[in-house]
């Protein structure tokens, strides 16, 4: 594998920004770790979105992410988008355009990532988990599966550990939210129009006593009720770096682009 820091200017946000990024290599010599390249010249691609309180080492910092995937063939590109709940800030900076649309076309100038929909992915944790599922329900053309890890998934009404002031100058009140495209619960009523073939596969977990499990519950409930494809699971677990070190090895086996080597 090839671990790459990458700090370029964003025209969106107007200032410098971040992102790491896991390229596939082939390597026979490696001790202890597999080497695997992509099938085509272009690489499968998995966006990993950080939680509230993170950026964009923190994958690499408190999982073995590189290590997990570099039997994959499959690069990882990891931004940062500090704590604007992958939005356009009522007041604060335009993320979700920059994660959404800038970072991608970026990244594929900078890297040989493919930008087919059958080689794209996304997934995240907490704040990032939300962002994940929101990438993919908004634009269910460019991604086959988005896999949300103890996500913040009900941000009109459910819980959160941002103050009232800073829930108000990203997203304004509650009330806003509710029906918009910030909205998980109404975006998912959108998917669930479009036939069977061109929804997003999603996968989403939660632990049994993480403080977001009751959300996760309502937005499983509400995916179940629409007939999404939505892959589940839950079992003994808090909001932590032990969890979600072991689901994302789950979420890598469960990406469609395992059945496609």
């Amino acid at each position: 594998m090839a671990f790459v820091q990458c700090d370029f200017f964003s025209e969106v946000l107007g200032i410098g920004a971040s992102m790491n990024v896991i390229l596939p290599q082939a390597t026979s010599q490696q001790i202890g770790m597999e080497g695997a390249a992509a099938q085509s010249g272009r690489h499968p691609v998995l966006y990993l979105l950080h939680g509230l309180s993170d950026d964009h080492t923190t994958w690499m910092r408190r999982t073995s992410i590189e290590r997990y995937v570099s039997g994959m063939g499959l690069a990882v590109v990891m931004p940062t988008v500090n704590r604007s709940y992958y939005t356009d800030m009522k007041e604060g900076a335009r993320y979700w355009t920059f994660v959404s649309e800038e970072l991608p076309q970026l990244a594929r100038s900078f890297f040989p990532l493919s930008d087919r929909r059958e080689d794209n992915f996304v997934a995240g944790l907490s704040m990032g988990g939300y962002g994940a599922l929101k990438h993919a329900l908004r634009h269910p053309g460019r991604y086959a599966a988005a896999a949300s890890l103890s996500g913040a998934l009900d941000f009109s009404g459910g819980s959160t550990t941002l103050s009232p002031q800073e829930y108000a100058r990203i997203a304004g009140s509650r009330e806003e939210v509710k029906g918009t495209d910030n909205d998980l619960f109404a975006l998912a009523e959108k998917a669930a129009q479009l036939p069977a073939d061109q929804q997003p596969l999603l996968f989403q977990c939660c632990g049994t006593e993480d403080f977001l499990y009751q959300d996760n519950q309502r937005f499983l409930k509400h995916a179940r009720s629409l007939g999404l494809q939505l892959t589940y699971e839950e079992e003994p677990g808090d909001h932590n770096w032990d969890y979600w070190d072991l689901k994302i090895q789950r979420v890598l086996e469960w990406l469609p682009l395992q059945k496609q080597m």
